[in-house]
């Protein structure tokens, strides 16, 4: 037993490293890494912080939303009209990208929490297809034909690589202090029972709002990273579905509800995406085929497997016990 314990505290001991070893490759692969290379990393890192905000909502809220394009487009707009119109920072730009978003999040709110279940996902996305014919009749945001961001034009492949990693490593860090906090408990108590959790107090319409809210922001804000990179926004890509279609995808094959998931799969997502890439007629296709066999094979996805073989853990969700607390319990 003793061998047992010492072996947990020395698995527990080599996370933080592995993780800090990590963290210093990615910041010194810009000082030797091909163009090519540093942008298949960047997509990761956008990618995997979209998966994060996705699975915030639909693994750990149980809001399974089809409208997170919304945030995504908005983010992007928000970045062209503040950059190309008013001529401000692109710092400006995404602090405008988070509020902008947020407030929509907050009046999509009213509508779509009355909803429940399939009605709710539904909702989001009807709500999404609206914004877009809205953009398409807007002349702030140049009708159909939208706006290059002139600024992107600027910025080194190196500058887009490292703003990539910071808003990935914050979405990270934003969702595993959420879900370690009194609203993370609230979250995966409503989840698993809505009506037990609100006997136990959860208040759920707020709970649902404040969880919305925060991947309204965050989402925004990698919106706007993402059409950094791409430089050009217009109604229907920008606010295509399968941006969203692209978060599901990743966090069933990584492992929904885990805060590993996201990251594998967004590599696994990357990766086929430039496998298929000379496929474009049937890629998306090839790739819910994909899903499709993982969901039955493996519904907890890759770190759902890994986790039931070895009982693996990188990062927990759950906090820490007091010894205290440990101590009394072992006493009654």
């Amino acid at each position: 037993m003793g061998g047992l314990m010492k072996n947990d505290r020395l698995t527990a001991a080599a996370k933080p490293g592995g993780v800090g070893l990590l963290l210093v490759f990615l910041t010194l692969l810009p000082l030797w890494g091909s163009n090519y290379l540093l942008n298949i990393f960047l997509l990761i890192f956008q990618y995997m912080a979209l998966g994060q905000m996705w699975n915030l909502l639909g693994g750990y809220a149980g809001l399974v939303s089809l409208g997170q394009q919304i945030f995504v487009g908005l983010g992007g707009y928000s970045l062209a009209v503040v950059t190309r119109v008013f001529e401000m920072s692109i710092a400006v730009g995404f602090v405008v990208a988070g509020v902008v978003s947020v407030f929509a999040a907050l009046v999509m709110s009213f509508p779509i929490f009355k909803m429940k279940g399939v009605y709710f996902t539904i909702g989001t996305w009807i709500v999404a297809e609206g914004v877009i014919l809205l953009f398409k009749n807007w002349s702030l945001v140049n009708y159909s034909i939208g706006y290059n961001i002139i600024v992107a034009y600027s910025w080194t492949i190196s500058n887009l690589y490292y703003l990539s990693l910071i808003v990935a490593v914050v979405t990270f860090v934003v969702v595993y202090l959420l879900l370690r906090s009194k609203l993370g408990l609230a979250l995966m108590a409503m989840r698993d029972n809505e009506s037990a959790a609100e006997v136990r107090g959860v208040r759920l319409y707020w709970t649902k709002l404040r969880c919305f809210l925060i991947s309204a922001f965050m989402t925004g804000i990698i919106g706007a990273t993402i059409y950094l990179n791409l430089a050009n926004v217009m109604p229907d890509p920008t606010f295509s579905i399968n941006w969203t279609i692209s978060m599901v995808f990743i966090v069933i094959i990584g492992g929904i509800g885990t805060l590993e998931g996201p990251i594998i799969g967004a590599v696994v997502f990357v990766v086929l995406r430039q496998i298929l890439y000379s496929y474009p007629g049937i890629s998306m296709a090839i790739l819910g085929v994909i899903a499709i066999i993982i969901i039955l094979t493996a519904p907890k996805g890759i770190m759902g497997i890994i986790n039931e073989k070895s009982g693996f853990e990188l990062f927990s969700s759950r906090r820490r016990i007091s010894n205290s607390l440990r101590s009394g319990n072992s006493q009654q």
